[in-house]
């Protein structure tokens, strides 16, 4: 079951006999055809799906978990309020911000706001993404110890630039964009994730048109998160940019967050 990509499509598999039918139904919802050589593995597995490059020097799996691994180090000891992220977002005592994340991903930037107290909604285009990022939201909705946080998090699987312009009823306070871009980031994990994300989502090329459609729609502000050293999008300039050692905040601002 294989969709066309760069490496030459994702092939669904179970990797327990009782999991057969739900790959044959996650093929077809996806629109995964059998034909062609995989350069990756969606996977079903015990502790949730997962996405795996294949060749003999591949990372290993890739997996959406908010309730291990760093993620759950980051919401215990990532600095709270002082992070940069949410000092981008506006957050601030008396203020939590209802946000949009446009660019979603594997749902790690929405996931901090939601710890600190921000409504949060996430959108990603990419149908396989989308299907890791809603099998980890799931899994840690069965967590008490997060559900609360899971509670903040609503999901909303579609191209943001429609979804942005097709918006009902109250617009988001704040924006938030991360396109892809050449990452510096010489982690390990964002190494591997990168080699994953790369090949299946490409460049961000409408950038520019993502950026016009949040200023449309945020009510107070757009947060752009871009390499340090890359120009901003084209397009408006921003008012203001937060520097960090590898990626800067672009923002702009719109009209001022209250408590």
């Amino acid at each position: 079951m294989l969709m066309d990509s760069p490496l030459g499509g994702i092939r669904v598999e179970a990797l327990a006999a009782d999991q057969a039918e739900q790959a044959i139904e996650l093929a077809r919802r996806l629109g995964l055809v059998d034909s062609g050589e995989a350069g990756f593995a969606l996977q079903l597995t015990a502790h949730g799906l997962q996405l795996v490059e294949l060749g003999p020097k591949a990372p290993g799996p890739i997996r959406v978990d908010f309730v291990e691994g760093a993620v759950a180090h980051r919401r215990a000891f990532g600095g709270g309020s002082g992070q940069m992220i949410a000092k981008a977002i506006g957050v601030a005592p008396g203020i939590r911000p209802s946000v949009l994340d446009a660019t979603a991903g594997f749902g790690r930037d929405a996931f901090v706001l939601a710890c600190l107290g921000c409504d949060v909604t996430l959108c990603e285009r990419h149908p396989v993404i989308a299907a890791l990022l809603v099998d980890g939201l799931v899994r840690a909705r069965q967590v008490p110890d997060v559900a609360a946080v899971m509670a903040r998090m609503v999901f909303m699987e579609g191209d943001a630039i429609q979804v942005m312009g097709d918006w009902k009823g109250e617009p988001p306070q704040v924006i938030h964009l991360d396109p892809m871009f050449p990452h510096r980031d010489k982690s390990a994990l964002v190494k591997k994730e990168m080699r994953l994300f790369r090949p299946l989502v490409g460049d961000d090329q409408d950038a520019p048109l993502l950026l016009e459609a949040a200023l449309d729609l945020a009510s107070h502000r757009v947060v752009v998160k871009r390499a340090r050293k890359a120009p901003c999008i084209e397009g408006p300039k921003p008012g203001y940019s937060l520097d960090g050692k590898s990626s800067r905040y672009d923002i702009y601002p719109r009209k001022r967050l209250g408590a």
